[in-house]
C-alpha cells in the first residue's frame, strides 16, 4: 500500500461528508442512549405467587428475563434493584418505558408498573381497654405478654436506644427467626437485642423517587429512625415496662407495649425526605423478606389515597403483600387512614387485612383560659413551652390580616398575619374545617411576633404540640372568647398550663380524622374492621436532641390505633397459635364493643356528632380480654378469596399467578356477599337477598347458639336455621340469612346486627344495607 498515494494524504471533499455524516450518526445514537438512560425508572415486574421452593432459582429466573431484554448480564445486574423471591416472585428494576411494556409480554409476567409513593398514616391506653397488668387472671397473664411471638413493623425504623426497647426479662430468640440485623449510619449489631430481634433497611426504590443526601436531610442509611413514627407504632405494639415516663409532666406512667415481651422485628421503608414517603417497590421487599424472615405477625400504618388501586394491582403494594403474607398464616394489621369525617375515605380495604379505625381513651389534659373579665374557660392543650405566667392582649386574627383583601387570617394560615398588629398577642384563630391544624396556625402565630394560641375547631381530639403556649376549644367556648373580644376595650388572657385528669371525660369517641367507610372499591366488605385507640398516645419517638438518648411524644393518627391491635393480636396468638389470621380478626369484630363508659352508644367527633355506625368503627371499639374467646369464629380460606377476587370482574390470568393456582373465573351470584366475614354489608339490595355464612366452634364443645336479629331500619331478615347446634363431630356449621327490602324509596344505608349467643358468648356480626329502586322507569 503506498502510504504517499493522494487518496490517502487528502480525502475528497465526498469522502469528507461522509466521515462527517458517520460522525454525526455517532453522536446521535450516544446522546440517544444518554437520554434513554436518563429516562429509566424504577418499574415493578410482579409475576405472582412463587413457583419454586429455592429463592436461588426464582433469583436467577429474573436475571435471565432481564439479561434477555437487556442483552448482556452487566446491563442486568445494573438495572435490577429487588428480587422478590421468598413470599412471592417478582423484582424491582430500573427500565424504560419501552423496555417495560416489552417486559410486560413475557411469560409469567402479570403487570407492570411504576414505582409509586405511599405516606405513614403509652401510659393509659392499655389500663383503658381492659389490659392492666397488675390484674392476676387477664389476657396480659394467661399470654406471657406475648413472649415467643415475633413481631414485625414495616415503618420508619426504630430509635434502639428507646428504653422501651430493653430486653430485661425477654425470652430468648425464637428458634424459627431466620433474619439479621443489618448494620448501616449509626446502627450496628449491638442495637439488636432480646426485644429488637432482627432488623433491615430498603431504599433504593425512594432513592429513584427522591435523591437524597443523608448529611443535609438528617435522615440514616441504615434502620435508625429518622422521623420518630416508627418508634412510636413499635413501642406502642411490644414496648417493654419503663417507669415514670411522660411528656414534660403531662401523662406521667408506666408505659408499655400491648404485648410487652414479644419480640419486635423492624423493616424500614419510610423516609423523612422532603414531603417523606414509602415507595411500592421497598414495601414489596419488606413483605418479602418479613415472609422469609419467620415473623409471626405484620403491623403496617401506611396507606394508599383515594382512589384506590384493584387488589391485584401492584400499585396497591400493601394489599398484594398482606395477600402473600396472609397465605403464609400471618396477619397483618393496617392503618384506617386519616381523611375523616369524610364518607369512603378508609384505606387498606382488602379483605385480608384487619383495617383499624381510631378512638379516643378517657385522659384528657384540661387548659385554663382566664380572661380580663375574670371570666375562665376551658379548652385543651399538651403545649408545656415558655408561659408568662401573666395576662397578655388578646386579640382575633380576622382583626390582624396582612392583607384585608384575602380571607385567610381566620384560621392563621402562613404569611397571613400583621406582625405589627400581632406582636406579642395572644392570637384567637378560628378554624372552619380540618384544613388548617393547630401546630401549623401556631407557626403563624409565633413567626408574625405572637406569645400564644386560641385555636378553635369543631373537635377537640388530636392535640398537637405548638411552638408556643397554644390551646384548642371548641366553637362554643371560641364564640364567648371573640363575644369578649368584641366587647372589651382592651381585651386580655392567660393561657394556663395543661393538666392531666383521667377518668372524667366519656370515652371511646371515634376520632375526628379518622376514615370513614363504605369501602370505596368494595363496598360489600366492611371497613373498618375496629377501632381502638389512637388519640394523644404517648410512646417512645425519635430524641429531637440527638444526645438525648431517650424521649417520649404524643401522637395521634389511625397509625397509632394499628400497633394497638397488633400488640393484641399477639396477646391471642400466643393462646391460639394454629387460629388463622381471618379467626382472629374474626375474634376481634365479634367481640367488640359499642358503648362508652357511660352506657350510651358510641359517638364519634366530627362536624356532627352522631352515633357512631359500623362504617364509623366497624364491629365496634376492641375488647381484648373477650376477643381471646369468642365462642364462634368466621374463618376464610384462600379459596374463598380468589372466589372473591373473581367476582370483582379480576381477569382469570391475574388472578392465577397471584396464587399460583390455575384460576377459571366463573361468575356466580353472590359471591362477593357470600365471601365469610365477620360481618355483612349489601350495598345494592333491590327487593332481595340471600347471605350465606359458616361459623366455626373454638368455645365449648357441645353449645348450641341461638340467633338475636336486630335488623336495619326498613329491612326484614330471617336467618335459617335459627339455632345451631354443635358436638364433637360438628365443629363447623352454615346458615343463611334472606333479607328483604321494605322500603319504597331509595335511601342510605341503614345499620343492624347478627348476634349468635350460648348465654355465656355473644358473637356479634356488624350489619349494614343499603335499599336500592332500578332506575329502568324513571
Amino acid at each position: 500500500m503506498d502510504l504517499k498515494s493522494s487518496k490517502w494524504r487528502r480525502p475528497s471533499k465526498n469522502h469528507f461528508f461522509t466521515i462527517i455524516a458517520v460522525f454525526l450518526i455517532q453522536h446521535q445514537l450516544h446522546v440517544s442512549v444518554k437520554c434513554a438512560e436518563a429516562t429509566k425508572k424504577v418499574h415493578i415486574v410482579y409475576m405472582g405467587e412463587k413457583e419454586h421452593e429455592d429463592p436461588a432459582i426464582t433469583k436467577k429466573i429474573h436475571y435471565e428475563m432481564l439479561l434477555t431484554l437487556l442483552g448482556s448480564k452487566e446491563a442486568a445486574r445494573s438495572s435490577i434493584l429487588y428480587s422478590y423471591r421468598h413470599g412471592f416472585s417478582g423484582f424491582a428494576a430500573k427500565l424504560t418505558e419501552s423496555q417495560a411494556e416489552d417486559i410486560a409480554e413475557f411469560p409469567g409476567v402479570v403487570q407492570v408498573i411504576p414505582n409509586g409513593i405511599h405516606k405513614l398514616h403509652t401510659t393509659r391506653s392499655w389500663e383503658f381497654i381492659g389490659l392492666n397488668h397488675h390484674s392476676p387472671q387477664n389476657l396480659l397473664k394467661q399470654s406471657n405478654m406475648g413472649q415467643g411471638t415475633i413481631i414485625g413493623v414495616i415503618d420508619s425504623g426504630v430509635w434502639p436506644e428507646s428504653k422501651s426497647f430493653h430486653d430485661e426479662g425477654m425470652g430468648p430468640v425464637p428458634s424459627h427467626w431466620k433474619g439479621i440485623c443489618q448494620q448501616g449510619e449509626s446502627f450496628n449489631l449491638s442495637n439488636c437485642n432480646r426485644k429488637i430481634i432482627g432488623a433491615r433497611w430498603f431504599v433504593k426504590g425512594f432513592q429513584d423517587q427522591i435523591p437524597f443526601n443523608t448529611t443535609e436531610s438528617g435522615e440514616f442509611m441504615s434502620p435508625r429512625d429518622g422521623e420518630g413514627h416508627g418508634s412510636h407504632t413499635a413501642s406502642t405494639a411490644a414496648g417493654n415496662f419503663v417507669e415514670k415516663v411522660s411528656y414534660k409532666g403531662l401523662a406521667a406512667g408506666l408505659a408499655r407495649g400491648g404485648a410487652p415481651l414479644a419480640h419486635l422485628a423492624i423493616y424500614k421503608v419510610c423516609w423523612n425526605i422532603e414531603d417523606g414517603g414509602c415507595t411500592d417497590a421497598d414495601l414489596l421487599k419488606a413483605f418479602d423478606k418479613a415472609i422469609h424472615d419467620g415473623v409471626d405477625i405484620l403491623s403496617v400504618s401506611i396507606g394508599n389515597n383515594i382512589p384506590l388501586f384493584s387488589y391485584v394491582d401492584m400499585r396497591n403494594s400493601i394489599a398484594i403483600g398482606s395477600f402473600h403474607a396472609t397465605l403464609n398464616g400471618i396477619p397483618v394489621i393496617c392503618s384506617a387512614g386519616n381523611d375523616g369525617p369524610i364518607s369512603q375515605t378508609v384505606e387498606n380495604t382488602a379483605p385480608w387485612l384487619i383495617t383499624v379505625a381510631a378512638s379516643t381513651i378517657d385522659r384528657t389534659f384540661p387548659t385554663a383560659i382566664t380572661l380580663g373579665n375574670n371570666k375562665t374557660l376551658w379548652g385543651q392543650s399538651i403545649t408545656t413551652g415558655q408561659h408568662n405566667h401573666g395576662f397578655a392582649s388578646l386579640t382575633y386574627s380576622e382583626r390582624i390580616p396582612l392583607n384585608p383583601m384575602v380571607d385567610s387570617a381566620k384560621d392563621c394560615q402562613p404569611g397571613s398575619l400583621n406582625a405589627t398588629l400581632a406582636t406579642g398577642k395572644i392570637i384567637l384563630c378560628l378554624s372552619e374545617s380540618n384544613t388548617q391544624d393547630m401546630f401549623s396556625a401556631s407557626t403563624s402565630v409565633f413567626e408574625a411576633g405572637g406569645v400564644g394560641l386560641i385555636f378553635v375547631q369543631f373537635h377537640l381530639d388530636g392535640i398537637e404540640l405548638c411552638k408556643i403556649p397554644c390551646v384548642k376549644v371548641d366553637y362554643e367556648v371560641g364564640t364567648q372568647i371573640v363575644s369578649y373580644i368584641r366587647k372589651a376595650r382592651s381585651p386580655t388572657a392567660k393561657l394556663s398550663f395543661p393538666k392531666t385528669v383521667v377518668g372524667r371525660r366519656v370515652s371511646p369517641r371515634l376520632a375526628s380524622f379518622s376514615s370513614r367507610g363504605p369501602s370505596s372499591i368494595s363496598p360489600e366488605v366492611l371497613k373498618p374492621d375496629i377501632a381502638a385507640p389512637g388519640v394523644d398516645i404517648l410512646a417512645a419517638h425519635r430524641p429531637a436532641n440527638k444526645d438525648q438518648v431517650d424521649s417520649y411524644e404524643f401522637l395521634s393518627g389511625t397509625s397509632m390505633s394499628c400497633p394497638h391491635v397488633t400488640g393484641i393480636v399477639a396477646l391471642i396468638k400466643s393462646l391460639h397459635q394454629n387460629w388463622s389470621p381471618a379467626a382472629i380478626r374474626s375474634a376481634l369484630v365479634t367481640t367488640a364493643s359499642q358503648t362508652g363508659t357511660d352506657g350510651m352508644k358510641i359517638f364519634e367527633e366530627g362536624s356532627t356528632t352522631k352515633e357512631a355506625d359500623a362504617f364509623d368503627i366497624g364491629g365496634g371499639h376492641v375488647n381484648p380480654e373477650k376477643a381471646v374467646y369468642p365462642g364462634l369464629v368466621y374463618d376464610t380460606n384462600t379459596k374463598e378469596y380468589i372466589q372473591f377476587l373473581c367476582s370483582m370482574g379480576y381477569s382469570s390470568s391475574s388472578v392465577t399467578r397471584l396464587t399460583n393456582a390455575t384460576i377459571n373465573c366463573m361468575k356466580k351470584a353472590n359471591t362477593r356477599l357470600n365471601l365469610n366475614l365477620p360481618s355483612i354489608t349489601i350495598p345494592n339490595l333491590k327487593t332481595r337477598a340471600k347471605v350465606a355464612r359458616k361459623v366455626t366452634n373454638v368455645g365449648n364443645v357441645n353449645s348450641e347458639y341461638k340467633a338475636i336479629v336486630q335488623a336495619p331500619f326498613g329491612i326484614n331478615m330471617r336467618v335459617e336455621p335459627p339455632t345451631l347446634s354443635f358436638n364433637m363431630s360438628n365443629k363447623i356449621l352454615s346458615y343463611e340469612v334472606t333479607f328483604f327490602s321494605t322500603q319504597k324509596v331509595q335511601g342510605g344505608y341503614r345499620f343492624g346486627s347478627l348476634t349468635w349467643t350460648d348465654g355465656e358468648h355473644f358473637v356479634r356480626s356488624p350489619i349494614s344495607v343499603r335499599a336500592m329502586e332500578a332506575y329502568a322507569d324513571v
